[in-house]
């Protein structure tokens, strides 16, 4: 007796044509997610834990920012579908930054934001990153500077710019994410911003910015008139 097929059979093929034929706009969030776990089971349906994912984090977004903790205590995902997962933002994250490069970061200021929301707009915990500038205004370095809680990172203005020197950095723009989703300046925030680029007149180095990224949105402190 001829054993029945399961019910995804040839499932698979039907997606990727689809996607081949049609392009990636066609697939809706837990069909993206669907292709990405093919590589970690190869023969099993990876639609039902595709729609897990999107239920418990909230949206595709959230399954990218998931950590690999969290990810792993869900029914289904090994380590090998975690990896896969954990890898797509990062390469999302380098190709941002690969497009920055190629202009004058002040010139690309839509890249920039971009870059930044891809980089930490859906931490789970403040980060304090720092983009260091040549003098055409051209990215020298990118670094998380501090790392904090869900509402507080500590930053040490003479950390910034004793690594600006080090750096011969002409320029900096500070960057710091808000985990509740409100991109709103804090006074905390405004206080810090003065205090910093107070010691950067000193030493001939231009704060251009601070922006604040979160989930929902990103605020700029020069454009608010704060600087």
């Amino acid at each position: 007796m001829q054993q029945d097929k399961p019910h995804f059979h040839g499932h698979r093929e039907r997606l990727r044509q689809r996607l081949l034929d049609n392009g990636t706009e066609s697939l809706a969030d837990y069909e993206i997610l669907e292709c990405l776990l093919f590589g970690a089971n190869p023969r099993g349906d990876t639609k039902p834990l595709a729609k897990k994912l999107i239920a418990e984090f909230g949206s595709l977004a959230g399954v990218f920012a998931a950590s690999g903790e969290e990810l792993q205590k869900i029914t289904g995902m090994g380590i090998a579908a975690t990896s896969i997962l954990k890898i797509v933002p990062e390469a999302a994250r380098r190709m941002s930054k690969a497009v920055l490069l190629e202009h004058p970061v002040i010139n690309s200021w839509e890249k920039l934001v971009d870059y930044c929301q891809i980089s930490m707009g859906h931490e789970q915990i403040e980060q304090f990153r720092l983009l260091f500038l040549d003098r055409k205004n051209r990215l020298i370095a990118d670094e998380v500077q501090q790392k904090g809680t869900v509402d507080h990172t500590p930053v040490y203005p003479r950390e910034v710019v004793k690594r600006a020197l080090e750096l011969n950095a002409s320029a900096l723009i500070m960057v710091h994410n808000h985990p509740s989703g409100d991109p709103t300046p804090s006074a905390a925030d405004l206080a810090m911003t003065r205090e910093v680029k107070s010691v950067c007149q000193k030493l001939g180095i231009e704060l251009h910015d601070h922006l604040i990224i979160s989930r929902s949105g990103h605020s700029s402190m020069r454009n608010l008139q704060l600087l």
